[in-house]
């Protein structure tokens, strides 16, 4: 018992098991389907990320005058006041964008010009102008703004210029940060050609989408352990069929093999490889079942010949011991020992003729045929038959012009074991045989009839095979072996015929024999 709860736990847990790899298999292929939909997902949530955040540039942009980037000048902001006690008049405000063309008190006195003030953190700013120039509107203030070559630029403007917006680029700025730049040309008469672009760090973006990321791989994590849980029973159960027909091959041996497996297990395969199963049972078991027949048959077969043999060998050798002891020189005991003897070794020679006939029939049972008239076989064998009978009422049947394909000395064998048959079981004085030949379905048939004592029915399926006699007496009495049936059907075989009987018991028999005909 242990043994076998180890070998079955064994078979669950090898790698090489049905289960195993299934397992395996269906969690490989989930988990290489979630990193495609993770990987997946990813990459539409950095898109909608970058698309939202270029929509949200693009408003910013157009909130922009053009005066106001085109004249101002960014410098740092001081929230306690500007360094220079000079600027005091000018640092009320750190944007001016009310007057950005004209000028204070401090542009009256030659001290400096200043533009406009805009402040924006963590942006780049920069104005492309029609002639390539490259102004940096956020130096001071923001992120430096990444500066892309003149065959990009032109690219861009050529898109803007076909009202194509969206565009938007993913580049590195000198301080090694990846930005998002947009691009939008400049409004007001003649602005077409000058591209304002407006940049802002990726990282964040991309840290909201890894963020993303890393709850749906625990999310999947969390799925394939939930899966595994889950997919055990299902699969221990799905396969339960299977071990079933493992335990019952397991069962099956020699001795046993008329087991089958059930015919509907709710599973399609489950059910072929069944009825495969079964399939094969039944031919191992026919076999087996053939095989002990022959061996039954071969036993009865040796005791048989064994036993038909004795008897004429036991006579011979009791006359010899007579004439030994002096019967040969006395005549009257000479010439009928002789006699016996020489009946006792044609009897022997006999059967060792039929022994080596149906050898040699069931080695090559191949005939010379050649077009045989089968009406003008049986009328030159009657003055033989007819002999044969005795005092026996005889008759013959023969439809004319009856042609075979067939060897006619075995066919003549064929009629000579019929007619003998039917004359050993019929009455010497009141007995009466008949032989029909007639066509029946491109078939020649042969028919033997007799008013003799009939086959018993439990007789009847015996009858063809070899040293079978169901009257044992007068097949001895007669010199039978039980041979000459066998020998009938085996000559009929190789012809591609056939020998059927009729027999009711006491009331004769009739034997047939069909040959196809031309």
């Amino acid at each position: 018992m242990r043994t076998s709860v180890l070998r079955r736990l064994r078979t669950v847990v090898s790698p090489r098991s049905l289960r195993s790899q299934l397992l395996s298999r269906s969690l490989f292929i989930l988990a290489i389907l979630l990193i495609l939909i993770g990987g997946l997902q990813y990459i539409l949530m950095i898109n909608f990320l970058y698309k939202n955040q270029v929509e949200s540039m693009g408003a910013q942009i157009l909130q922009f005058p053009r005066e106001m980037l085109e004249q101002m000048e960014l410098y740092p902001y001081h929230p306690a006041g500007p360094a220079n006690p000079n600027d005091q008049a000018n640092s009320t405000s750190p944007i001016n964008p009310v007057n950005p063309g004209g000028s204070d008190s401090n542009a009256s006195s030659g001290k400096g010009k200043r533009g406009p003030f805009l402040f924006l953190p963590d942006t780049s700013l920069a104005i492309i102008k029609e002639d390539g120039g490259f102004l940096n509107r956020s130096k001071q203030s923001g992120l430096p703004a990444p500066q892309l070559s003149s065959e990009q630029y032109e690219s861009i403007r050529d898109n803007l210029k076909e009202e194509r917006p969206d565009q938007y680029r993913i580049v590195k700025d000198d301080n090694g940060n990846e930005q998002l730049i947009v691009f939008r040309p400049l409004s007001g008469p003649g602005g077409w050609n000058d591209i304002v672009q407006l940049g802002v760090l990726a990282a964040p973006l991309k840290s909201v989408a890894l963020r993303q990321l890393f709850i749906f791989i625990c999310l999947a994590i969390l799925a394939l352990l939930g899966g595994l849980m889950l997919y055990l029973p299902v699969l221990k159960r799905t396969l339960k069929p299977l071990d079933q027909m493992v335990r019952t091959v397991e069962e099956i041996n020699a001795g046993n093999l008329d087991h089958r497996f059930p015919a509907s297990l709710g599973q399609t395969e489950m059910d072929r490889l069944a009825a495969s199963f079964n399939g094969m049972l039944e031919r191992l078991e026919s076999s087996f079942k053939s095989e002990r027949e022959a061996k039954e048959q071969m036993r009865r077969f040796i005791a048989d010949a064994s036993h038909e043999l004795r008897t004429p060998l036991t006579s011979i050798h009791g006359f010899l011991e007579v004439l030994l002891r002096g019967a040969a020189e006395r005549p009257d005991q000479l010439y009928p020992a002789l006699n016996s003897m020489l009946g006792e070794s044609k009897r022997m020679k006999k059967l060792v003729e039929d022994l080596l006939m149906l050898a040699k029939l069931d080695r090559t049972p191949v005939v010379q045929r050649s077009d045989v008239l089968l009406d003008a076989l049986i009328s030159e064998m009657e003055p033989h038959l007819r002999i044969l009978a005795g005092e026996r009422t005889v008759s013959f049947h023969l439809e004319p012009q009856l042609h075979a394909m067939c060897d006619s000395d075995k066919i003549k064998q064929v009629v000579l074991n019929l007619f003998h048959n039917a004359v050993q079981h019929t009455d010497p004085a009141s007995g009466m045989v008949r032989v029909i030949l007639s066509s029946q379905n491109k078939h020649a048939v042969i028919a033997v009839e007799d008013n003799g004592a009939g086959i018993a029915g439990e007789h009847l399926p015996h009858i063809f095979e070899r040293f079978y006699r169901s009257d044992t007496s007068r097949a001895r009495k007669h010199g039978g072996f039980g041979l000459g049936l066998s020998i009938t059907q085996s000559i009929l075989s190789a012809h591609g015929g056939e020998i059927r009987v009729k027999s009711r018991y006491g009331q004769g028999s009739t034997f047939e024999v069909s040959l196809p005909s031309l």
